[in-house]
């Protein structure tokens, strides 16, 4: 009998108390970002994950503006979502390496309540053997064009009538939580997103701004078709270890991540055991998550040396078979 009240308070009661001490603790609180009647821009709008986005963005009642370089492109995605939805986004074009473009084109779309960086170049190879402008490209689009963007936006988002919770949210990728072979700047300037993220979300949260980071594993989109063309053998074995995904579905997962406030926003299995290995310091809305981030932390790292070891024994396999 004594064994069985210990089972039970090992298995039930302690874990119950523990998830409610954990509920104490955990920030930011839980929130909810409505967009039903809400402005909703989003950047890189014009292919890929950001048009999936604003197509059920717009579905789901928000006002979305989409921001792109390309003007024609702009107007076919336009004219695509409306007649997939039936409802009219607004476009606007500019370059987010450039802040006073990106300042420019904030201001002339009026009040944002929700703001999605989506905007993303993606080139896979060695860095010993990538150029220059590609590397500068990565970095001004992936993470200075983000930078630009929150700078430019942020004034007229802490300054709004509505106090209604609003979001920023950035397109980071399954390669901003782990480094893969061939990736070198690409995952730099993912992981770049995720330090202004957390720091970010400190200073707005006074504000009730939330910020979340969206993490997509390789996505089926004209990009990735491109970019398979030249990446390195090893790139492709190692980012096979996690499955791709469609634009839509991508785009699901990242909008219902936005509205329920979530910090890390991962779209499939991968991603949850990457967001439980990764979590660190990371801010953590979810009293739930947080207690299995906690319990299975340390299984998670023996998974991760597992995958590690796999993608090591590859790479050795591969220079051995080139000498």
């Amino acid at each position: 009998m004594a064994y069985f009240h210990l089972s039970f308070l090992a298995l039930f009661v302690l874990p119950i108390f523990f998830i409610l001490f954990l509920k104490l603790i955990v920030r930011p609180h839980p929130i909810k970002i409505p967009i039903k009647s809400r402005h909703v821009l989003i950047t890189g709008g014009s292919s890929g994950i950001g048009l999936a986005l604003a197509r059920q963005a717009a579905a789901e009642g928000a006002r979305v503006t989409i921001l792109a370089r390309d003007l024609n492109k702009l107007e076919e995605a336009k004219n695509s979502i409306q007649l997939s939805t039936g409802v009219e986004v607004d476009i606007v074009s500019a370059d987010v390496c450039d802040f006073e473009a990106v300042k420019e084109a904030v201001k002339s779309v009026g009040p944002i309540d929700v703001l999605v960086c989506n905007q993303g170049v993606f080139v896979a190879q060695e860095i010993v053997n990538q150029e220059m402008k590609d590397i500068r490209s990565m970095i001004n689009v992936n993470f200075i064009g983000t930078v630009n963007l929150v700078k430019a936006a942020l004034p007229g988002m802490k300054n709004r009538s509505d106090r209604k919770p609003v979001s920023i949210a950035f397109m980071s990728s399954q390669a901003g939580q782990v480094g893969i072979y061939g990736y070198a700047v690409y995952s730099a300037t993912k992981f770049g997103l995720r330090g202004l993220a957390e720091a970010l979300q400190q200073e707005v949260i006074a504000d009730n701004i939330y910020v979340s980071l969206i993490f997509p594993p390789e996505t089926d989109t004209q990009s990735l078709a491109k970019a398979k063309r030249m990446m390195p053998r090893l790139t492709s074995i190692m980012a096979a270890t996690s499955s791709t995904m469609q634009a839509d579905e991508v785009a699901k997962k990242a909008l219902n991540g936005i509205k329920s406030g979530s910090f890390f926003v991962f779209c499939n299995l991968e991603g949850f055991f990457l967001s439980i290995v990764t979590a660190g310091f990371s801010p953590q809305r979810s009293y739930l998550m947080a207690f299995v981030e906690v319990i299975f932390s340390g299984v998670a790292r023996i998974a991760a040396l597992w995958v590690q070891r796999t993608w090591y024994g590859s790479i050795e396999k591969s220079h051995a078979q080139y000498k």
